[in-house]
């Protein structure tokens, strides 16, 4: 239940914005889109909005996410600094961007609970936060036992809602044969070791996941679940990885096959792993690439905007000439050279070098 609020509240700007005494749940929040809303009005409805949430158990922070979520919306709507406000007015919270999504998942999860039914706005306080998210990407099946649980008063944690999605997993999914759906009704087999092959399983072709159900079919035990769950990760982690990799795709080169070689070869796990590390390489040669390019911007920005009068900066400016060249030199290990060092040398050919790089945004 609620907690009754003190009389008063001060906000950022030191006025004093009353606390109604009985808290409703359904706050107010403005029309993002609404763009006869001023930006003064506006901030001073979120910021109320926000300082009630102060006094709220898990709704609070249901609520701040709705919050969030409203202010990122108005930037988006507003379109402006390519969403840099909404990065600003976390920044003056001292919220982190990380934190902000977590707090807009959770009022999506309690938005999707609560319109479809599961749960009533005062059953949300009987579950913790992680166990919240997980029951609104549970199964419907799962989400309303659930909830049943919660409305008797019993407290939800992450722990049960992993337990009852890993048997309902286990006993239904048709990923898994018959005789190892009856081990795990009669908990002969724990549900925590389906559940993990199953969610693997869902991620490889048709042709791979019948493979796998007949090895489980054929030896149906804990060792060879782990074995195959195993065998099922390395797989997918394959065939992701192996579309992302340019050089791949840009060849004739027949994956499938490739895959099928490795499996036969009992070199599966070194084989998904080279693939992945390629697929990485290549995301950081262009990261790298594109760092390169800014490092030049700003060098030459300052070149132009320093002189004789300012040495020390000229100076600084030298010694990174060693990143920003053609050839990038960094030494690792020890940089004085009385320990253990090594210089690496990195040379960078760009076929375009007039065009300017991309930009990204920052929403997510």
């Amino acid at each position: 239940m609620p907690r009754t609020p003190t009389a008063k509240s001060k906000p950022l700007d030191g006025a004093v914005i009353p606390v109604p005494e009985e808290i409703n749940f359904d706050l107010q929040l403005p029309d993002p889109e609404d763009s006869k809303i001023s930006e003064a009005e506006f901030q001073q409805q979120i910021n109320l909005a926000w300082q009630v949430c102060d006094r709220i158990d898990l709704q609070t922070d249901v609520w701040r996410g709705k919050i969030l979520r409203t202010v990122r919306d108005r930037e988006k709507q507003l379109g402006e600094d390519r969403g840099m406000g909404f990065l600003n007015w976390l920044k003056d919270r001292e919220i982190s961007k990380s934190h902000a999504y977590n707090l807009i998942e959770l009022a999506n999860s309690a938005d999707e609970m609560l319109s479809e039914g599961y749960l009533e706005e005062t059953d949300v306080n009987q579950f913790t936060k992680r166990a919240f998210v997980e029951t609104a990407q549970a199964a419907p099946e799962v989400r309303q036992m659930i909830a049943d649980t919660a409305k008797q008063g019993n407290k939800v944690t992450r722990r049960e809602v992993r337990q009852l999605s890993d048997e309902w997993t286990a006993m239904t999914s048709d990923l898994l044969p018959e005789t190892v759906r009856e081990k795990a009704a009669n908990q002969t087999i724990p549900a925590r070791y389906l559940a993990p092959l199953v969610k693997q399983m869902e991620k490889l072709p048709e042709v791979h996941q019948v493979s796998l159900r007949d090895t489980v079919e054929e030896c149906p035990d804990v060792d060879t679940l782990k074995q195959v769950t195993a065998e099922a990760r390395y797989l997918a982690r394959y065939l992701e990885s192996a579309t992302q990799v340019q050089v791949l795709a840009n060849s004739n080169l027949d994956l499938e096959t490739a895959l099928e070689e490795a499996l036969r070869l009992g070199c599966l796990n070194s084989t998904a792993d080279l693939v992945n590390q390629a697929a990485q390489m290549e995301q950081l040669v262009t990261k790298l690439h594109a760092t390169w390019r800014r490092i030049n911007q700003l060098t030459d920005r300052l070149y132009v905007d320093t002189g004789a009068s300012t040495p020390h900066l000229r100076s600084m400016l030298s010694s990174l000439e060693r990143l920003s060249g053609e050839s990038i030199d960094v030494t690792i290990g020890d940089p004085t050279g009385e320990g253990w060092s090594r210089e690496i040398r990195v040379k960078i050919e760009d076929d375009r070098e007039d065009e300017a790089p991309v930009e990204t945004g920052d929403w997510e």
